[in-house]
């Protein structure tokens, strides 16, 4: 099904294969959900398409807010003139974050290129160029179809001057989520599409560029286009954003010598969860989060609305984090920025401290237009504080924490979960009643082992920070995360999901087995795997497209790839063809652009083939992977302020160092030699694989 019968084309690279980043097909799939998006961090559409979204804006109040609906100027489609029969291809190129529709002709050949640009967030733009073929003269005309009308749904737009050329529409959003929430203005500059374009009978290339700009004040707004119209001038505008997507891979790939399938479905993941990170060297940059389904999606009555959930601090951002920790702590910016409205949902709960919504939208109240989940789905309050201290122990950027919110947000998350707990006399441990774990099948059950699990781990992360900040550890922390109940079947070692929880019953994805790898909860391997086979067979098949990436992590932590592969091969039923776009559930149903599958999947890659963890003291690495790769690349692991690249075949294990401002480096320490390697930024160390970890070298004379 995932094929849905379309016609593929192959792009051959110079050395004879084909580039694993180039999806190219003949034709469009049948439902449009499918096509490919293009965005950045602050714009978002779909090609074809007759809306966008801007990253924050959100319409409607409470359950009911989405993303507000803004007409597209870039939904162009290049027609095929009458009498003619071109050859039509669609391409997403991945490596210059562009998507291409060319018409070919034996007179002309006529391409259309769509891209949200990568640096200048403000601007999405489309080209159109016709070349003729040698010995041809006629003029060539291009029609284009352009449905655009400037209505909105969620906006009371209003006309403004035409500006340099652009025609001008801005409106405010019509509801705030909540009574005097944001209700932003949005403005838009585009340069108006003609029907058609000729090359005349004189010129033998002619190329048309269309502006698109959107902020939300109209100076930011006229700033971007006449940047646009600048770079447009210097003919530099589409090769300044190629050139930004060229350095974002530079310095973060994946890579591998295996079936091309899991090639392409890599560069598809990277290429989709990169568009939607904030560019480089844009400190301050104003993020409102990444949804479940990205900025393309989020309409009223698809992916969520838009909303933010625990998607984007659990299965998307580890990936950010080891290659771009600055935009991970734009994420969790969003997160500090949205503690208060955190404060007054466990307020309105009853509690102390925090507690993050289980659906965030502009705010961080609640907005899941479903009572149940933001009642009882409350792991999303230690997935969020998780996500803090993977941050902290990869960067130990401790000003994020003393000066810009982030202990603020720690200590309210330690505080609401010892005002969640209760104790129980009889257990003589806390319990936490009353929850829905990850596994949505069950709710209202008590001491969910994985909530209980990252509840303990938000406390001592707590702790932890606040005695490396030397500030006294309330003395509640360290108590309610030493006692706190995490479930254990001492017959069978294994973990039930909750108390009562007997084997064999359904679950709808992956739940205890978080508790291995992300949580790293300390059990024996043997439990580790009781784990993995009790749940594997009662999972949910057609449940959400992460479930199986986390089951791969397992069985390659205990060296079972085969096993490990055939978890990950079933993740292949969510992505469609011909662009990469991945479903949440294999039937095709739920959210579409499933950024939250594609994060489950290169954590996958990135985590289970190299056995990253990251732990308080180092980053460990115990490379497994499965019989039909042969070799492993992955460039732009960022560690404490270093830049690595890991090269790892069955045999070897090779890491070069292309930054490394730290004297002493860092080093490597191999596990059971206890050999050490300094890691000299320019060079690179090589030995035979095996586990280690990587690691600040001890000063001098200490």
């Amino acid at each position: 099904t995932s094929m849905r019968g379309l016609g593929k084309l192959r792009l051959v690279m110079a050395d004879g294969e084909e580039d694993p980043a180039v999806f190219t097909s003949t034709c469009l799939p049948s439902d449009p959900r499918l096509l490919a998006t293009v965005t950045n961090a602050y714009l978002g559409t779909r090609v074809y398409r007759n809306i966008l979204h801007v990253n924050g804006v959100y319409n409607g109040a409470a359950g009911d807010t989405h993303r507000a609906d803004i007409p597209s100027p870039v939904n162009v489609r290049m027609t095929v003139p009458d009498g003619d029969v071109p050859v039509e291809t669609f391409t997403l190129n991945t490596r210059t974050g562009t998507f291409i529709h060319k018409l070919q002709s034996p007179s002309y050949t006529a391409t259309h290129q769509i891209y949200a640009h990568h640096s200048l967030v403000h601007l999405m733009a489309f080209s159109i160029t016709i070349q003729r073929s040698a010995g041809t003269s006629q003029p060539i005309t291009v029609r284009l179809q352009t449905p655009f009308v400037p209505k909105s749904q969620d906006l009371d737009l209003q006309q403004g001057p035409d500006f340099q050329g652009a025609h001008y529409i801005y409106g405010q959003t019509l509801v705030p989520e909540v009574e005097g929430g944001p209700q932003p203005i949005v403005h838009m500059l585009w340069t108006p599409v003609p029907q058609a374009v000729t090359l005349h009978e004189e010129e033998q290339e002619q190329r048309w560029e269309f502006l698109t700009a959107v902020a939300e004040s109209e100076e930011e707004a006229k700033r971007s286009y006449s940047e646009g119209l600048a770079r447009v001038a210097a003919g530099s505008l589409h090769s300044s954003h190629t050139r930004a997507w060229a350095a974002l891979w530079r310095g973060c790939c994946v890579d591998l010598e295996g079936p091309l399938p899991l090639r392409q479905a890599l560069y598809g993941c990277l290429y989709y969860l990169l568009s939607a990170i904030p560019p480089q060297d844009t400190p301050g940059f104003r993020f409102h989060g990444i949804s479940p389904g990205g900025l393309s999606n989020g309409t009223r009555g698809e992916d969520y609305w838009g909303h933010v959930f625990w998607d984007q601090d659990t299965w998307m951002f580890p990936n950010i984090l080891l290659f771009y920790p600055e935009a991970a702590r734009a994420i969790l910016e969003y997160r500090i920025r949205t503690l208060e409205g955190a404060l007054l949902n466990a307020q309105e709960q009853g509690y102390e401290g925090a507690k993050f919504p289980w659906e965030s939208a502009a705010t961080g109240r609640e907005v899941c237009p479903e009572d149940i989940y933001g009642a009882q789905e409350i792991h999303i309050t230690g997935d969020v504080l998780m996500a803090f201290e993977q941050y902290y122990y990869t960067t130990q950027d401790q000003k994020l924490f003393r000066t810009d919110g982030g202990w603020e947000l720690v200590s309210a998350v330690a505080q609401y979960w010892c005002s969640r707990m209760v104790w129980s006399e009889e257990e003589q441990c806390y319990h936490i009643r009353g929850v829905m774990p990850p596994d949505e099948y069950h709710h209202q059950v008590d001491n969910s082992a994985y909530t209980n699990a990252v509840a303990q781990r938000s406390l001592n992360f707590a702790a932890s920070i606040a005695r490396d900040f030397l500030i006294p550890v309330p003395e509640e922390w360290v108590e309610c995360a030493k006692k706190v109940k995490v479930p254990f079947d001492e017959v069978r070692k294994y973990h039930p999901e909750y108390d009562g929880y007997s084997p064999g019953e359904p679950v709808k994805q992956a739940d205890v087995v978080l508790m291995g790898f992300p949580l790293m909860h300390p059990m024996h391997p043997e439990v580790r795997r009781n784990d993995l086979v009790m749940y594997e067979l009662v999972t949910e098949l057609s449940g959400p497209a992460m479930t199986w990436s986390m089951f791969a992590v397992g069985w390659l932590e205990l060296k079972e790839t085969q096993r490990a592969q055939g978890q990950l091969n079933k993740c292949f039923s969510n992505i469609t063809e011909p662009f990469k776009i991945w479903v949440e559930n294999s039937d095709g149903s739920g959210a579409v652009n499933f950024l939250t599958g594609m994060g489950g999947f290169l954590q996958a890659v990135l985590f289970g083939y190299t056995g990253f963890r990251i732990t308080k003291t180092n980053l460990r690495f115990d490379p497994a992977f499965p019989s039909d790769v042969s070799k492993l690349e992955v460039t732009g692991v960022s560690y404490l302020g270093s830049k690595l690249k890991f090269t790892i075949t069955k045999e070897e294990m090779r890491i070069g160092v292309t930054k490394c401002p730290f004297h002493p480096p860092l080093e490597a320490v191999l596990e059971e030699s206890g050999q050490r390697f300094p890691l000299h930024e320019g060079q690179s160390i090589s030995f035979p694989t095996a586990a280690g970890c990587i690691q600040r070298a001890p000063s001098k004379g200490l």
